[in-house]
């Protein structure tokens, strides 16, 4: 009889960047970049869905979100779209997903660059803490929270919505172009 001994996994560090105030250089990227993505989206014939329900536990770590206490778990479900571009579009494809936990719903959209020379992928989400139901979720248009660009070979570009909770709040009032919602009304 042989006994195995599985190596203890080492840990990895993740830092979620969400930044307040970017600089004059990044809000240009950011601008730049967001006026890449059309206005009215269209859609080459290829898709995928995909839906599940994750439990969370004490020894599950997530980038952004507070440890769970001790013998606590949470869960959240979850759906996640891919659509691809037609060939002659800037982007290959829109991966949309959105997650509910009892907590919180979340929606993510990023865009995928057909041919990445300094920018790989615009990522953009909206979330809320007090909505009734996913329905009332999607039927609202919600404002961005976060935009993150993920350069090639430089650091990501990111601009979260701050609201002071963790310290003096900050002024983002020349940030609201970026935070309106991401769909015209």
């Amino acid at each position: 009889m042989s006994v195995l001994a599985f190596a203890q996994q080492p840990q990895v560090k993740v830092n979620v960047i969400n930044v307040c105030t970017p600089s004059a250089d990044e809000q240009k990227e950011l601008t730049s970049a967001l006026a890449k993505v059309p206005g009215k989206l269209s859609f080459a014939s290829d898709y995928e869905v995909a839906r599940g329900h994750s439990t969370l536990d004490q020894s599950t770590a997530i980038p952004g979100m507070q440890p769970l206490p001790a013998g606590a778990t949470s869960s959240a479900d979850w759906v996640r779209v891919r659509r691809e571009f037609p060939s002659a579009a800037p982007f290959t494809n829109a991966q949309y997903s959105f997650s509910v936990d009892s907590k919180n719903m979340m929606e993510t959209l990023v865009l995928r660059v057909r041919e990445p020379k300094d920018l790989m992928q615009i990522s953009i989400e909206d979330s809320a803490s007090a909505v009734a139901s996913p329905a009332a979720m999607l039927s609202t248009n919600t404002p961005v929270s976060r935009i993150k660009l993920e350069r090639f070979g430089k650091p990501s570009v990111v601009l979260a919505r701050c609201s002071g909770a963790d310290g003096p709040a900050t002024d983002q009032t020349p940030m609201s172009t970026f935070f309106r919602p991401l769909l015209p009304s």
